[in-house]
């Protein structure tokens, strides 16, 4: 019983270990883009994701800054231990005590402190400065590594050595670097992977155009992690896993043969041969390879250019990677792709120029705020002839946020309502007061954003959704927290996901995501309630500091063009604001009727006073 006990018990903990890595590996396999449904078989996903330029991108600047930056730090870190050697006991100890603070650091620390020092000093954000932060970071590891092996080491052979003629280098090279070869392993290992794994001083210090796997995979947040990222995990987690069992293997069988030389009395130099420097060597440019071969795989995707660049900022899964091939084939210009996941991370960038950008993508209310701040360039609607396509039902709400429609071109638009399931549901859904009714108790979805939830209390009470008086923010804030007991969960992306799955009745959504709920799951309605909504637009805009003007109105126009809506509607399915393609956003979800939208308003920028405001009440009712 204690032997089943024990196995039993390490059955438990690798299945909470590695049942997430088991569920996506699955997905990666699954015909369908939802989490919560399966649709058959396929491994479409693995070849869209070998055909992705900006994965392939993303995969070879990962293992490349990767790379370079843990040699880089390993050198560094060894040339540093044989000084610390050299030292006395507490000079070694104080300074050891220094290298071990960044590791004990916060990471966002980390890189706020390095993002900031690039920018007194007026260097502007790269590829190389994100290079130098992982080197930064790295060296701490490599010292922590290495040391423990300086400390064992013996200098009787080391003496000896030099007592038969040879030079210092030449000791070194040949008595000392053996033995401490473990420990540069090791810290050149555990370099590699905690420069792969980072994703926040990377976040802070990269440039335009400059995206790893972890801040490509944060950026999809707004739109939801597609597929093509789960077959790339698991082919990552999967090569992992291979290399360990190689390792162990061989490890093994080298520990078999060192017993067998220990019983020939030949221990000692079979043991030295374990890992020397030239096979460290080999390691690293097996790597350097690898990391080639991935580069020219993905340069080979980019078709030659001869108009310069255009650097677009834009939210993560937001257009049709196709679109951009085809604007390069048309126009000449080399598209430079960044993302981001919120409007409150794309400001500071444009605020402080960390990096240049020549077109963005932002939501109404921080149009409204770059365009009062004095950040954004006038549109020259002269070269933009395709805006004749712009849809009529949506200028009177860019006139809240931009009047004249002076700084921003519509991209996407679309409403907050609830989706709901007919066959949990057995009356008509029209209002936000439902979400409060106790028979939907566990069923509810609710937005886990401070806005969006106020939206909802909003309406529901009659009040402005921009509301800044205090006294009916308190009784918003306490009509959410009578709510609060019923909701089965907060979420924002991925109440889609939850609805697909039955996981609940109700959920509060913006109609962007209706249509794709719809193909995983026909049981799904979407509704505005009777009360209101907020109705959100997407807009194209040019900042202030632009370096490729021409290219930038080239780009808005083409977004414009009424066959390039139709291919990104149909790969977003998002609305898309365009008269060409009124055929595809036809009905009330993605075309809301005159009448709903008379009962509509657009988010402002409420300022800093107003911000904190509302914070304030979130606070708390998330405390509650």
């Amino acid at each position: 019983m204690k032997k089943l006990g024990r196995i039993l018990y390490l059955a438990l903990i690798v299945l909470f270990l590695y049942l997430p890595i088991g569920t996506l590996m699955a997905l990666s396999f699954n015909s369908g883009k939802s989490m919560s449904a399966w649709q058959g078989f396929s491994v479409k996903w693995y070849q869209e994701m070998f055909h992705s330029q900006e994965i392939m991108e993303a995969l070879g600047n990962t293992l490349t800054i990767a790379l370079w930056a843990s040699v880089i730090a390993t050198v560094v870190g060894v040339l540093a231990c044989i000084g610390l050697n050299a030292m006395s006991e507490k000079k070694r100890s104080f300074f050891m005590g220094v290298n071990n603070i960044p590791l004990l650091n916060a990471d966002i620390v980390t890189g706020i402190s390095i993002m900031m020092s690039f920018l007194l000093f007026g260097i502007s954000l790269s590829y190389g400065t994100v290079l130098f932060a992982h080197i930064t970071f790295c060296i701490p590891y490599v010292i922590l590594s290495v040391m423990p092996k300086f400390k064992q080491l013996e200098n009787i052979t080391y003496e000896a050595a030099m007592d038969l003629g040879a030079t210092p280098v030449y000791a070194f090279f040949k008595v000392v670097l053996p033995d401490i070869m473990p420990g540069i392993v090791s810290g050149f290992l555990l370099s590699f992977t905690m420069s792969v794994d980072d994703f926040v001083i990377t976040h802070f210090t990269r440039g335009a155009g400059i995206n790893t796997l972890s801040t490509l995979i944060y950026s999809q947040v707004k739109i939801g992690v597609r597929p093509t990222l789960y077959a790339l995990s698991t082919l990552l987690f999967v090569t992992v896993l291979v290399v360990l069992l190689a390792v162990n293997i061989l490890s093994s069988d080298a520990g078999k043969r060192r017993r067998k030389a220990g019983a020939d009395g030949d221990y000692y130099v079979k043991q030295k041969r374990g890992i020397t420097p030239k096979g460290a060597m080999a390691l690293v440019v097996a790597m350097l390879l690898v990391v080639f071969g991935l580069n020219q795989y993905a340069g080979s995707m980019v078709g030659p250019q001869d108009q310069g660049k255009l650097y677009v900022y834009c939210f993560g899964d937001y257009i049709d990677p196709d679109l951009i091939d085809q604007f390069e084939e048309e126009t000449g210009y080399e598209v430079v792709m960044d993302y981001f996941d919120t409007n409150e991370e794309m400001y500071p960038v444009i605020k402080n120029h960390t990096a240049s950008y020549d077109v963005i993508c932002a939501s109404d209310y921080m149009i409204d705020r770059m365009r009062n701040e004095e950040l954004l360039e006038p549109i020259d609607v002269r070269y933009i002839p395709n805006l004749e396509n712009l849809q009529d039902n949506v200028k009177g709400f860019i006139e809240e946020f931009d009047p004249g429609m002076k700084y921003s071109v519509p991209h996407t638009w679309g409403t907050y309502g609830i989706i709901y399931n007919t066959t949990m549901i057995d009356e008509e859904i029209d209002s936000w007061a439902q979400l409060w009714d106790k028979k939907y108790d566990g069923q509810i979805i609710m937005p886990n954003s401070i806005r969006e939830a106020y939206v909802v209390a909003g309406r529901l009470l009659g009040y402005s959704i921009n509301t800044t008086d205090e006294r009916e923010l308190a009784e918003m804030t306490q009509k959410l927290i009578q709510q609060k007991p019923l909701v089965y969960s907060f979420a924002n992306d991925n109440a889609r996901d939850l609805m697909i799955g039955d996981a609940a009745a109700l959920a509060v959504i913006t109609s962007g995501d209706v249509l794709y709920a719809q193909e995983e799951n026909e049981n799904l309605e979407y509704v505005v309630p009777k009360e209101g909504t907020e109705v959100w637009t997407d807009c194209w805009a040019i900042p202030k500091r632009v370096e490729n003007k021409e290219a930038a109105l080239a780009w808005i126009d083409f977004m414009l063009r009424g066959d390039i809506a139709r291919i990104n509607f149909e790969y977003l399915t998002y609305a898309i604001p365009n008269k060409e393609i009124a055929d595809l956003t036809a009905g009330e979800v993605l075309n809301p009727s005159d009448e709903i939208l008379a009962n509509c308003e657009t988010l402002k920028n409420l300022g800093s006073a107003g911000d904190d405001l509302y914070s304030k009440y979130w606070k708390q009712y998330k405390g509650k």
